[in-house]
């Protein structure tokens, strides 16, 4: 494409720039009108400059991309209800052996539920298991803060469904759920083998250290199975609920967290919800350092009041249980089936977006209820920040500036040689943690496929998948990288019981050597078949 003329190229900049600083920094101080309102900024001003007309807006917008985001945020939200994260939250602590163990399990957990249930659902639902796990047994949060974020990452590159990047290209590609899955698992598998090894050999002595028996007969006690709150998942605000019977946060704390702190990642919201304690007595550690970011413990329940409580919560939780019904089983029977057949049609090649539609439909139908509830928690500002830049992406590329730079870079990053890969690869890397990795995908792909399958069909779909692999470990590189990074900081710093704030810099010591390596390996092994 031609370089358009320098008033709609710079006008085109301008409003492209907008779109970028409030997607990075959607709290600026000069505009902190957040990261969707931004977005719809962006592509107003793209229609209002003349870049683009409004007919042309319209048809930018993608809807296949938009019905898959709303069928499986449908999905998640069923699978919430059916207790779904719950099972996996318990599966991290069955008969674990040591800290060493619990790592592997949080990595493994993480970067199958990513898979399947998406990056950022995963990271909501599980930070606080792994920081309640982690006060019981008396191990430092941060080895498996970093390993629940970066499997998540990690994981989600394997499947279409696992992140919003590998939407946007599976339905770009027009690649079906089995070839992308294929193409794609061997290095997601390797990936996660070598991110455990990597956290393993930098948190080796950490995790070696023998734990002080009483306080971690203390803290077992705090977080015990009957205590732990569990996470009630709301993809339109990515928020979490404790369970009636859970502990609450104490006061002091709570008249701050009334405000509603948002993290913004990939188009989503974290909000905490604010909690009020009661009459119970409270004991507060210091805080402390450990391992590059801040701990702050909280034990709310005073000595002579923990064994009751326990004991009240655990009798609530088995009494629950006795009254759940044949009825509640067969409900969450068939969400399951429901879901798993979802994943088969999609392996089959079916239609993606309609195929999620439909599963998201039929479970609204089989829980014969009004479905107003379950449709509020649909994250719509995520829709709405997608279709902004759509429009954005579309104005900023009928500039001419996207297809300027790629034919300088082209003639280096043919990927029918290793250093062509290489510079590529790193390319994406670059751009994923400037300008974030799905207005990337939007950016370059059709430009990086289209000279990938000018050698052969074959090459044209690798391209996808390496975009797809490069652009989903980019994230780990820092913590401003990923939605799931920022989610599970967030979430970790604002967490009820275990407080713990992981810092940029130490996730940076990890992030840098572990995705340089990851991508790396992941690379030789992205097939197309």
């Amino acid at each position: 494409m031609a370089i358009a003329s320098t008033t709609r190229v710079v006008l085109g900049s301008v409003a492209f720039a907008v779109f970028w600083v409030l997607a990075v920094f959607p709290a600026v101080p000069f505009l902190p009108i957040g990261r969707t309102a931004g977005s719809l900024l962006g592509a107003m001003l793209m229609v209002l400059f003349r870049v683009i007309s409004p007919e042309e807006a319209y048809a930018a917008i993608d809807l296949p991309i938009l019905g898959l985001l709303f069928g499986t945020m449908v999905v998640s939200t069923f699978l919430e209800k059916a207790d779904m994260f719950k099972y996996l939250g318990r599966l991290l602590s069955w008969r674990s052996r040591g800290g060493k163990d619990l790592l592997c399990r949080v990595c493994v957990v993480s970067a199958l539920s990513s898979a399947l249930f998406t990056n950022d659902t995963s990271c909501v639902v599980l930070t606080e298991f792994v920081l309640k796990i982690a006060r019981q047994n008396n191990l430092p949060p941060q080895p498996f803060l970093l390993a629940l974020a970066s499997s998540a990452n990690i994981g989600s590159s394997a499947t279409p469904i696992g992140n919003p990047q590998n939407l946007v290209i599976a339905v770009q590609s027009k690649i079906t759920f089995g070839k992308f899955l294929l193409g794609v698992l061997p290095a997601m598998l390797v990936g996660v083998i070598l991110n455990v090894c990597i956290l393993l050999c930098y948190f080796w002595k950490v995790l070696s250290v023998e734990k002080d028996e009483e306080v971690a007969n203390e803290a077992a006690e705090a977080v015990a199975e009957g205590d732990m709150s569990f996470h009630r998942f709301s993809p339109a605000t990515l928020s979490h609920q404790t369970s009636p019977g859970s502990q609450e946060r104490d006061g002091d704390s709570a008249d701050g967290d009334a405000l509603r702190n948002r993290v913004h990642g990939g188009g989503d919201d974290i909000h905490s919800a604010p909690s009020v304690e009661g009459a119970e007595s409270k004991r507060v550690s210091s805080a402390s350092k450990e391992g590059g970011g801040e701990v702050v413990q909280r034990i709310v329940r005073s000595p002579s009041s923990s064994s009751s409580s326990t004991n009240g919560a655990s009798e609530e939780t088995h009494s629950s249980d006795q009254k759940m019904g044949w009825k509640d089983l067969l409900w969450k029977a068939c969400v399951y089936l429901v879901t798993l057949g979802m994943l088969v049609s999609l392996l089959m090649g079916l239609n993606m977006s309609w195929t999620a539609i439909t599963a998201a439909l039929a479970l609204i139908v089989l829980d014969f209820k009004d479905a107003r509830p379950c449709l509020e928690k649909v994250s719509y500002s995520l829709l709405i920040f997608f279709c902004g830049m759509f429009i954005t992406v579309d104005g900023f590329n009928k500039t001419g500036l996207p297809s300027t730079l790629w034919d300088f870079v082209e003639p280096y990053a043919q990927i029918d040689n290793a250093g062509g890969v290489a510079l590529l690869a790193a390319v994406i890397l670059l751009l994923s943690n400037i300008a974030s990795n799905v207005p990337t995908v939007l950016l370059l792909g059709a430009r990086i496929a289209a000279s990938a399958a000018a050698i052969s069909a074959a090459e044209g779909t690798r391209a996808w998948l390496i975009l797809a692999w490069a652009s989903t470990v980019a994230g780990n590189l820092s913590l401003l990288g990923s939605a799931a990074n920022l989610i599970v900081c967030e979430q970790a710093r604002r967490a009820q019981f275990f407080r713990y704030n992981l810092s940029f810099w130490s996730h940076l010591r990890f992030g840098v050597p572990s995705t340089l390596v990851i991508t790396a390996i992941g690379l030789l092994l992205i097939r197309s078949y």
